[in-house]
């Protein structure tokens, strides 16, 4: 009875996100994500090689567009915070062009864009090998706390390393796109052991959902209800009841545009913009976080909306 009961519940869960596919901005939205899924193709070989960001350059202001000067000169710490973006399966850095530069022009002068093996079959050991890269970042440029800005499995890598490898020493924010945390019955067709953990109730999404009671990290999750690499879509949505999260649902956004949704890119750089020395926000409400006590993201209603794409913040 509880298999049938649970059965049933899926099969819901499916048709209602199969729904909100058919509607006239998810149609649009589609169309846009195969558009950008060409472009992106096109500009995949580009983004091979690992590469390291320019990094900060120096205390001039007079070159920048009046938006990068505003930022540096009054949130000095937040314009240097390093961001570190993490691409999803199969995928490398090239995914992140827009974003980046989009993230460049609002003033953030250090973002950094990580290529890890496409060959990757753990996310425990790809998490692993985020700490790496992170320890070296923070050597490197004397900041002790980074952004993560992490792409359908890159956004799950980082919440391994930040919450089962006390990777929120060094992590003040990490932002999720598409990323499936409760797992996605997507991931039936990859017969490999990465494809096993990224089932729903799978040993790594168990383990994910195991206390953290002192994580310090803040966690922005953004999931599309027109998502067809996270089924059912509400997986996007991450709910923990240790963690402080700010869910965000989008309607008409393809799982391969959300990193060049503008909404997103400006979300992403008011939520990372305002940060005082000791890396805290320094405005009340820049990024409204819900309690921890908070009822659940699926029991709340829209909050907001935004651009051309719905927008609704979650608990």
């Amino acid at each position: 009875m509880d298999r049938a009961r649970r059965a049933a519940m899926v099969g819901a869960s499916i048709a209602r996100g199969v729904g909100t596919l058919l509607t006239p901005r998810a149609i649009v939205g589609m169309a846009i994500e195969g558009a950008w899924v060409s472009t992106h193709l096109a500009t995949y070989p580009l983004g091979i090689f690992q590469e390291r960001t320019e990094g900060l350059r120096g205390y001039r202001i007079e070159h920048l567009a009046p938006i990068q000067r505003g930022l540096i000169i009054s949130h000095l710490e937040a314009s240097g915070t390093p961001i570190l973006l993490v691409h999803g399966f199969v995928d490398n850095r090239s995914i992140f062009t827009l974003l980046r530069r989009g993230l460049t022009r609002r003033g953030f002068g250090s973002v950094y864009a990580m290529n890890y093996s496409s060959l990757t079959a753990d996310v425990r050991t790809a998490a692993a090998q985020l700490g790496e890269e992170i320890e070296a970042i923070v050597a490197e440029t004397g900041y002790e706390k980074i952004h993560i800005v992490g792409h359908s499995l890159g956004g799950l890598i980082a919440r391994y390393y930040v919450t089962r490898l006390g990777g929120d020493e060094h992590v003040h924010t990490l932002v999720t796109l598409g990323t499936p945390h409760q797992g996605s019955y997507s991931a039936y067709a990859l017969p490999s052991r990465l494809g096993t953990q990224m089932r729903p109730g799978s040993a790594l999404m168990r383990e994910l959902q195991e206390p953290v009671p002192r994580c310090t990290t803040r966690f922005i999750s953004y999931w599309s209800d027109t998502d067809v690499v996270v089924v059912p879509q509400g997986n996007g949505a991450l709910r923990h009841r240790d963690l402080s999260v700010r869910n965000i649902r989008l309607h008409g956004v393809g799982h391969i545009s959300l990193p060049i949704v503008g909404d997103i890119v400006h979300g992403i750089s008011t939520a990372l913009a305002e940060l005082d020395q000791e890396g805290d926000t320094v405005t009340a409400g820049v990024t409204p976080l819900a309690p921890r006590t908070r009822r659940d993201a699926s029991e709340s209603g829209p909050q907001q909306a935004g651009g051309r794409h719905t927008a609704q913040a979650h608990p």
